[in-house]
């Protein structure tokens, strides 16, 4: 097994918790060639993965089944003979261009009905498999094999080099501790600790020598806005002004992370700050935070966990 393409997830904390199926491949297959067909916003974070060789930008937005475009990628694809390719995300169109692309070897769990387009495809027992991570992991392995525990957790790397290009991009300084908010959270408001909590912290840190830093993405601006106003004038929000490599680069600078149940929660996690999580409607039991600097906060209410989006 020399070449295999990986179908990625589109949530960016996803992508950090595929990493140790890939280093499982890795293990498995001496000298392995692993490529990511994943989504845009998701390119930057995968090249900071030591295990993937290169990535191929997968151009279909969310839901946009485009037969003809498949398929051209996928006869695009066939000139670097991957022998197996492995789809992560559960739905029929993410097969489509493994097939296009005549791979011999297609994994995955069963979903969808996909068995047509997969022929190595799996049963997922979620009581053997409670983790995502698991789940991942699984699909590195025979059919019917056992993954190997503990599973290493992720691991992101950052050079000195890439930490202080950020730092003087942004005019940030690390003369003083600093914690990192991540207050927003792509999947919905029903997994954000309100601003207003977030900006009481905000002060209790700053008064105890901190200096804040609001990480996230452009929608993140207004609640990071709102947390500032709230009486943090000193804070620096750099929501929707780092990509996704220099916000990387910035939380690896961080004394503390404070995190909504997030991409940028995994991410902290897999460069093994100290991380406190913070768990709304979604379960710690499925995607924690998978590093032994996390501590998981959550209420326990009767309805939890309900993965509602509001």
């Amino acid at each position: 097994m020399k070449n295999i393409l990986i179908i990625a997830p589109s949530w960016v904390g996803d992508c950090v918790l595929m990493q140790p199926m890939l280093q499982r491949l890795q293990q498995r297959h001496t000298g392995v060639r692993l490529d990511v067909l994943a989504p845009p916003w998701t390119e930057k974070l995968l090249r900071l993965m030591p295990e993937v060789h290169d990535v191929i930008v997968n151009p279909f937005p969310h839901g946009d089944f485009n037969w003809s475009a498949r398929r051209s990628l996928g006869a695009q694809l066939r000139d670097k003979q991957y022998d197996k390719a492995i789809v992560l995300p559960n739905s029929w169109k993410s097969a489509l261009v493994p097939f296009f692309a005549d791979i011999p070897v297609r994994t995955g769990f069963v979903g969808e009905m996909r068995y047509g387009l997969l022929n190595d495809a799996r049963k997922l027992n979620k009581k053997a498999l409670p983790l995502m991570v698991e789940r991942f992991a699984q699909l590195a392995e025979a059919p019917q094999a056992e993954i190997p525990r503990p599973l290493a957790n992720p691991h992101l790397q950052v050079s000195d080099a890439q930490r202080q290009q950020a730092l003087e991009k942004f005019g940030l300084y690390r003369d003083k501790p600093v914690a990192v908010f991540c207050p927003g959270a792509e999947y919905g408001p029903a997994k954000r600790w309100p601003p207003q909590y977030y900006a009481e912290l905000a002060q209790y840190l700053r008064a105890h020598g901190y200096a804040i830093w609001l990480i996230g993405s452009p929608k993140d601006k207004d609640i990071a806005d709102t947390i500032i106003a709230l009486g943090n004038e000193p804070c620096r929000n750099l929501c929707g002004v780092t990509d996704i490599a220099e916000a990387v680069a910035l939380i690896s600078c961080a004394d503390l992370v404070v995190s909504n149940d997030s991409g940028l929660m995994h991410i902290a996690a897999a460069l093994d700050r100290p991380l406190l999580a913070i768990f709304g409607s979604s379960s710690p039991q499925f995607t924690p935070p998978l590093s032994a600097q996390a501590q998981v906060l959550k209420l326990d209410l009767p309805c939890s966990p309900c993965f509602k989006r509001e």
